[in-house]
Parts: structure tokens; sequence; C-alpha cells
């Protein structure tokens, strides 16, 4: 059974170079950031889905899953910024399919893969509460594969239609949010926010980022997460190192105001001496700071996370001002976004779990890099059939939720390192890497052996 295609809308980028202040590398970053989107969380909710029934979009044949796909291709097209292609994401779609009904399905169902093609250029909260519409209401969807989904009420609007989010989104969500969205919020690929945050601060005090610093600018989108995260993990962290956190925070709700923002930050941290700066997870700032800090005359030593793009910086070394990378450090937990092949030789042994998959059903990838969509969505499949497998009843949200709290513990993500769910946890990876920019091969490199995240 192929995938339905969902409606298709082409981007239509708008032109902000004049909000940019001219700066044509800050306007096409300011493009690129738009659909790869804000941390801004949502409203509580309260939902619960009734364990004695079939959730949305289940029969006694078959489960109705949407995967949402963003047009990335589009974007390096406008933006000129490259970027290895993410290739057919429909196709890549199909051979999960396969794949799962190939191999018993979801607990004896069939899944019906739907596909959707989001258009980030438009992307608002009523562009995704119009997309959360059609895929709760007309899909009738079970369960929902997120990819640049950022505004503040789509998670909460799928939680409300009792619809099984799989987050494969590269956005941060601490423990408090997936419970506050319990039992509908996952992620098959990235780490719980609050053991990140405080795994950050360790690999940098490790790397020596901190030595002879008693001020550090910390950039961090402006929400309920990053604040509850920085304010009650990482500035403590900081103040047990003896280092104050001059944090910025960014209002996140448009390109306009993200450049605002990080050019005030810019211009504080210059007037205070600051000379070091790291960014909390979200809204991929580092690249769009590192323009403004070409703009402003500022330099400072900058640390980024998995969280920061950071093969920006590999892939377009002439759009970086000078001296950016010069020290750059951090920590890695999503190789595809990271590391060149050379490096950390693709597929890996987990890898290949997914890419064998893919392989069955005529995909192929050129690189790491070029899966860096097709792993996470592998990840969210492999974890939905985990979870359905388990079940001989009914199967709702709830139910999944509980099959995963006892057998999540065999889990372990192809897109990163390491495994952590089980028990209460909603976010799969385990591990890291400490990460430094290498001015020899003009890319990221990983140091020393795999860390473990502290669940907090």
């Amino acid at each position: 059974m192929a995938p339905h295609s969902g409606e298709r809308r082409p981007p239509a980028w708008q032109d902000r170079s004049v909000l940019l202040r001219s700066s044509a590398l800050a306007a096409g970053l300011a493009l690129a950031l738009v659909g790869c989107g804000a941390v801004m969380p949502g409203a509580n909710v309260d939902v619960q889905a009734v364990a004695s029934q079939d959730g949305p979009g289940v029969s006694d044949e078959s489960v109705k899953v949407v995967f949402i796909a963003v047009d990335l291709d589009a974007v390096q097209k406008l933006t000129g910024f490259e970027t290895a292609s993410v290739g057919d994401q429909e196709a890549q779609i199909q051979a999960l399919e396969d794949w799962v009904n190939d191999n018993g399905g979801l607990g004896g169902r069939d899944m019906e893969a739907v596909y959707r093609l989001y258009d980030a250029a438009k992307d608002t909260p009523a562009a995704e509460e119009q997309l959360c519409n059609q895929i709760t209401q007309d899909d009738k969807a079970f369960a929902v594969v997120l990819t640049g989904q950022y505004q503040p009420n789509a998670r909460p609007c799928y939680a409300q239609r009792q619809t099984l989010m799989l987050d494969a989104a590269l956005m941060p969500h601490d423990e408090q949010y997936y419970e506050e969205l319990h039992p509908y919020l996952w992620t098959a690929s990235y780490p719980e926010y609050g053991a990140f945050a405080t795994g950050m601060v360790d690999a940098l005090d490790e790397q020596g980022f901190f030595e002879g610093a008693d001020r550090i600018g910390v950039i961090a989108s402006d929400s309920e997460v990053n604040r509850r995260v920085g304010d009650n993990l990482v500035v403590p962290a900081l103040e047990k190192l003896g280092v104050e956190a001059d944090l910025a925070w960014i209002d996140s709700t448009d390109t306009t105001t993200i450049f605002t923002g990080l050019t005030q930050a810019a211009t504080t941290y210059q007037g205070k001496g600051v000379d070091r700066v790291m960014f909390l997870g979200g809204a991929r700032m580092a690249p769009l700071f590192a323009s403004v800090s070409g703009t402003t005359g500022f330099t400072a030593r900058m640390a980024v996370s998995s969280f920061d793009n950071p093969t920006y910086f590999v892939n377009n070394p002439t759009k970086i001002p000078e001296g950016v990378t010069d020290g750059m450090v951090g920590l890695g937990f999503h190789p595809p976004v990271e590391v060149k092949d050379d490096v950390l030789p693709f597929p890996g042994d987990q890898e290949k779990v997914c890419t064998d998959i893919y392989a069955d059903g005529g995909v192929e990838f050129a690189s790491r890099e070029s899966a860096r969509v097709a792993l996470p969505y592998c990840d969210a499949t492999r974890l939905l059939k985990l979870g359905a497998d388990q079940l001989d009843g009914s199967l709702n949200a709830t139910s999944w939720a509980e099959a995963i709290g006892s057998a999540g513990a065999e889990f372990t993500t192809a897109s990163g390192f390491g495994g952590a769910l089980g028990g209460d946890s909603h976010a799969a990876a385990g591990g890291y890497f400490l990460m430094r920019f290498d001015d020899g091969c003009g890319c990221y490199v990983y140091e020393g052996e795999e860390r473990s995240f502290d669940a907090e």
C-alpha cells in the first residue's frame, strides 16, 4: 500500500533582507530558520485516553500513521547553503510501511502510512492548527511523526485530539513538558532536555571552555522550557564552577525578533567584555549569531551542540565570518548533523538497523547527513512498532505508553547513541560525545569515549 500524499504547497519564501539590515548572509540564515523553528512550549493540556477503547485511526485491520515532511531541498535552493539532500521522503516512508507490514504490522494490524508535505515557509500558529486539524480530523490518525512543527500550539493540539506524537523534530523538551502531555509526546531519537543541559555544562567544563572566565554569555530562545532548564539547571551548574551566566533570552516569534535579539545580545556582550558564548538548544541560533557577530564586530569563542545545526559551519565555510570556529567545542548526540563519514564510518552498527530497512525498500543514502531525516523517521517507526507489538487488546496512547514503560529499555536509537527509555522516560537518546571543530579537516570530530546523560 503506497503512502497517501497530503496536499502539496510550493514554498513561498519572503525576502527579509531589509529587516536584516542589508546583510545578505543574515537574510539567508533568517530564511533558513523559518521552518527550523523556535522552541516554544504549549500550554498545559488536560487529556486522558480511554484505556479500554482503540484510539483514533485504529481498526481491526489497520493503524493510520501520518508522517510530516518539510521540503528541505527547496530551502537549500533558495538560500544557496550547502547541505546534503535528504532524498525522496515519500519513498522512505513507503519503505518503512513495507517493513512494518512485512513483519507482523503494529501488533497484527497493518500500518497505513500517510505522507503530508508541510510548507514551513508559512509556519504560523494558524497554519499548524490547520495541519493538526487535517491530520486528526481528516486523516483521523492514531499517530503522527513530527518534523518542522515548532509553534506553541502544535503539540497540545495533537494531545487534545488523543493523537500519539513521535517527535522527529530536533526540538528540546524537558521531562516536565513530556509529563504535561503524557501519554502523547515521545521522541525516539533525541535526549531529554534537562539531562542534555547538565551534560552540556559538564562537557564544556571538561574541554576547558570556562577556564579563565568568570562570566560567559548564554543565548537561548525565550520559552518556558528554556527558562525552566536555564534557571534551574544551567545557571546553578555554572555557579558551582565559579562562572556567572549572562543569559540573553531571545524572542523567537519570527526572524525579525530573533535577529533583533541576537544583535542586542552581541552588543551587550561586547560592552561587558564577554568572550565566550554557549547556546541552549533550539532555533539553530548559532549560525545566525555568527552572522550577527560579523556585522557588529563582536568576537567570542562559541560552544554548540546538535541542537545548533553544526553542519552549517562545516558545509559553508565561505559564509562564516573569520575566526568563528576557532576553539569551537561542544556536545554531540546526533551524528547526521555533526560529523563526516570519514570521521565516523557510516553506517554504524545501530544505524545499520535502519539503513538495512531502507535498502530492502530500494532506498540508499549517499552519506549520513543525507539520512538526517530518514533515521529519525525510522526510529519513530521502530518505537511505534515496539509498543504496539506488546499489546493484545486495545491500542491507544495510554496502552501504548504503558507498553513502552515496560519494554522501552530494549530500544536503542539509530539516530544517536544509547537508549534511555523505559520506566517514566519519554526520550530515547542516552549518550553523547565531546565534540570540537578541527581546523585541519574543517569539520567536527568526537573525542574520548561515549558518555551517558544523567537523567534528572
